[in-house]
């Protein structure tokens, strides 16, 4: 399948060229929050713009499915070496003001910035596929430029599906701390295989608002405000939902239950006294 080879090598480039771009911006840009709002640049650009390629093939191509998620696992693995702390993902940036490591400003002013690049990375994608360098390409451009409908389910199963992956992912990064770092990476990249391949079917299991605005909202067959329900609604609250869960209803259930063992303890104690 040489439309496969090319579509590989365009996800390299696009790789090779964000990495110099990050790596440029390191060298000259003293600022560290202007540095920071570049790399969320360069980053979510790489991040829309390998999806766009990896989602052609999956629709236009065809692939064999565990071709399809072995190449989601690998550059899952090469956003997680590449990023430098990017957040890409409007639902990180807000739980990260919640976490007190992002100021609202910061927050909106990153979220901002990953729409238009989600906006720019499908523009650019589209004039790529303009050039036909394969087969694959060509085919899409015959079809305009169209893409089929994500949502293979119910509106409601939908925004729960997106909901359940985000909240998974959530979840994961939160504990991911615990495992050694040389396996977290590869840790975080088979959790997003996983997810991709339980849920592939009904959503695309995207569970990112900035990264479905850039894939799935251009496809006919749903509303904006269907579309917003399953791809902007569904993620955040799943997210919501996770860190509520591990921040405050675990351990306060946890002081609970520890709090009441103390209090049997000492009736024990004070029958036996």
């Amino acid at each position: 399948m040489e439309y496969l080879a090319i579509s590989v090598l365009l996800l390299l480039i696009i790789v090779i060229l964000s990495e110099a771009a990050r790596t440029i911006t390191s060298t000259f840009v003293t600022r560290k929050d202007s540095a920071a709002y570049l790399f969320e640049i360069i980053s979510t650009f790489q991040l829309c713009a390998c999806t766009h390629e990896l989602k052609l093939l999956g629709e236009v191509g065809q692939i064999d499915p565990q071709i399809g998620l072995t190449l989601t696992y690998i550059i899952g693995v090469v956003h997680g070496l590449t990023f430098r702390g990017a957040i890409c993902n409007p639902s990180g940036a807000l739980e990260r003001v919640y976490r007190g490591n992002l100021t609202g400003k910061g927050a909106l002013a990153r979220i901002a910035l990953q729409f238009i690049v989600a906006v720019v990375a499908r523009l650019v994608a589209l004039e790529v596929w303009a050039l036909e360098l394969s087969d694959l390409h060509l085919k899409h451009k015959s079809l305009g430029f169209k893409c089929n409908n994500p949502i293979h389910t119910v509106l409601p199963k939908a925004v729960v599906v997106e909901l359940a992956c985000a909240f998974a992912m959530q979840t994961a990064v939160t504990h991911v701390n615990r495992l050694d770092e040389k396996y977290r990476v590869h840790f975080i990249a088979a959790v997003i295989t996983v997810l991709v391949y339980a849920g592939g079917n009904a959503t695309g299991a995207v569970f990112n608002p900035v990264l479905a605005f850039s894939t799935q909202f251009p496809c006919s067959g749903n509303t904006f405000l269907e579309y917003s329900l399953v791809y902007f609604v569904g993620p955040i609250l799943g997210v919501a939902i996770s860190v509520l869960l591990f921040d405050k209803i675990i351990p306060r259930f946890m002081y609970e239950r520890g709090a009441d063992f103390a209090g049997i303890t000492e009736k024990i104690k004070e029958k036996t006294a």
